[in-house]
């Protein structure tokens, strides 16, 4: 499958992206937990059907000490005992701020009630920022047809490091 657009050889996507990956990585350097980061984009990019978002969150998360089992166990996480109450209640929240078209009133009050019985406001924040920026990556991987399959684990953290260089791949970075 060939990409609909190169989002690294436009003018106007790349102005845009730089800002774009600034997000993704102030997300991660926040206060909300690595390992929920992962389980998040991953859920909110398996919902959204982003291969490429999938491919890039489950080779980081597993690169980063995540067991294959919870990877395995993030689509049915409901059923899962593998997932701590905190992940359970980040992932709850993922799904009802990734599905708003689904549920009349977006995020019910319950679901967020159960979020901040485990994280603090700014954890919260970056959670909901965190949602949003991956419902955003996925539609641009999704729109444009981004293939998956050849992430390699932090490719777009070093290409982003590097002074001014762009990856040199197509698809949106969802670093976060």
């Amino acid at each position: 499958m060939d990409a609909r657009l190169n989002f690294f050889t436009d003018p106007i996507a790349g102005k845009t992206l730089k800002h774009f990956m600034a997000v993704g990585q102030a997300l991660k350097d926040s206060p909300l937990p690595a390992a929920t980061q992962e389980l998040v984009s991953l859920r909110v990019s398996q919902i959204n059907g982003c291969a490429v978002c999938i491919d890039i969150h489950t080779k980081d998360a597993a690169a980063a000490g995540e067991t294959p089992l919870r990877l395995n166990l993030v689509a049915a996480w409901r059923e899962a005992a593998v997932f701590t109450a905190a992940e359970r209640a980040a992932l709850e929240l993922a799904e009802e701020g990734t599905r708003v078209a689904d549920g009349a009133g977006g995020v019910g009050d319950e679901v967020w009630a159960r979020a901040a019985e485990h994280y603090d406001e700014e954890q919260l924040t970056a959670l909901v920022l965190l949602v949003s920026f991956m419902n955003m990556a996925n539609r641009l991987n999704v729109i444009t047809r981004q293939p998956a399959g050849d992430y390699e684990p932090g490719q777009f953290h070093r290409a982003a490091s590097a002074p001014d260089s762009a990856p040199g791949s197509a698809p949106v970075p969802a670093q976060a």
